[in-house]
């Protein structure tokens, strides 16, 4: 491949049905070597039902993959919150390796102002873009998701201090569109998605870092970043994924979308950047593929601020958003490959 060819993204369908998975393909492909891949899961049960606290066990590693397909592990963590849904306040907050200033975020909210804190309380993580800084990042919006249990059980999704619905503030809820004139009082139309492909094929049980299996009324967000170099370029490819465990024990796709990209390994700034989207819940949803392109010329450690800032609107999704803020960790995990390379 050309440095040329580099610069050229894949083509994105725009047929491409709201209901047709990306699949195992995207979810789990062959590990590339020297590659480094992260991965992360946030799963959300509720051990005491329905109505009861919401656990969320979140995981997430940096798997380095060499040209001999040996493997190590460049870093890993796991966080454990137990947070009211509904009243919107954290009961309790771990992680492992353990960090005692999260502790003080007992008793907030787990949803507006929560990464700010987290920014605030480990700026050195932020910096260095951590499994754990991730998957902390990543908590807010996992744990919003987990009210899909709610909404297919026929629960009314009632939320403390959530002031009215946020019309326009993405394709899903854009003024007119199907959401919103399918919305009642027990929330948003109910679509239900295809069924979840598995992450860790049997050929690869290292695709992904282990995770237990979903329980009845569980939902996952899943991520996967990885990057390596080739020919002249930084490559990249990421894979999001929001599903949920119904009560005959399916797990479906809730929200779905791929990402693939190109860096300049001087300017670490984007090349290119192109969207697919995968089972989505609305037909409006799949048209925010489109602003994928909106990063070419970023640099990976200025996307946060520029899509919190830049990234509203019906022309936008707040999922696919999340993902291009994972791939602001692309900067810190070259760094680690070419640390890993140059030690094989």
């Amino acid at each position: 491949m050309t440095g040329a060819d580099a610069r050229r993204p894949r083509p994105v369908s725009d047929t491409r049905p709201p209901t047709d998975p990306l699949g195992v393909d995207f979810a789990a492909p062959p590990r590339r070597p020297e590659s480094v891949r992260r991965t992360t899961t946030h799963d959300s049960v509720r051990p005491d039902g329905l109505l009861g606290p919401v656990t969320v066990l979140a995981r997430g590693r940096d798997l380095f993959t060499g040209r001999d397909e040996k493997v190590a592990v460049l870093d890993e963590a796991s966080v454990e919150l137990r947070a009211l849904y509904r009243e919107g306040s954290i009961i309790s907050l771990s992680s492992d390796p353990a960090e005692p200033a999260l502790e003080s975020l007992v008793g907030s909210t787990p949803f507006s102002g929560f990464r700010a804190s987290v920014e605030a309380l480990l700026p050195h993580e932020q910096v260095a873009h951590t499994v754990r800084f991730r998957v902390l990042c990543d908590l807010p919006p996992a744990l919003l998701v987990s009210g899909r249990a709610l909404r297919v059980a026929g629960v009314p999704i009632e939320m403390s201090g959530r002031a009215g619905n946020p019309v326009g503030v993405c394709a899903g809820w854009v003024e007119g569109g199907t959401l919103l004139a399918g919305l009642t009082e027990a929330g948003p139309p109910l679509h239900v998605g295809p069924v979840a492909a598995p992450l860790s094929p049997p050929a690869d049980p290292l695709a992904w870092h282990v995770a237990a299996p979903l329980p009845v009324h569980g939902t996952r967000r899943s991520r996967r970043l990885d990057l390596w170099e080739d020919n002249g370029s930084v490559r990249l490819e990421a894979y999001f994924r929001d599903s949920h465990v119904d009560a005959r024990s399916r797990e479906t796709v809730v929200h779905e979308y791929g990402v693939r990209a190109a860096l300049d390994p001087e300017q670490e700034r984007f090349l290119w950047c192109a969207a697919v989207p995968g089972a989505l819940p609305y037909p409006e949803c799949p048209s925010t593929a489109k602003s994928a392109g909106r990063l070419v010329g970023v640099r990976p450690g200025d996307l946060t601020a520029l899509v919190r800032r830049e990234f509203v609107g019906p022309s936008t999704c707040t999922h696919l958003n999340d993902t291009f803020r994972s791939l602001g960790d692309s900067g810190a995990l070259l760094r680690l490959l070419r640390k890993s390379v140059s030690a094989t």
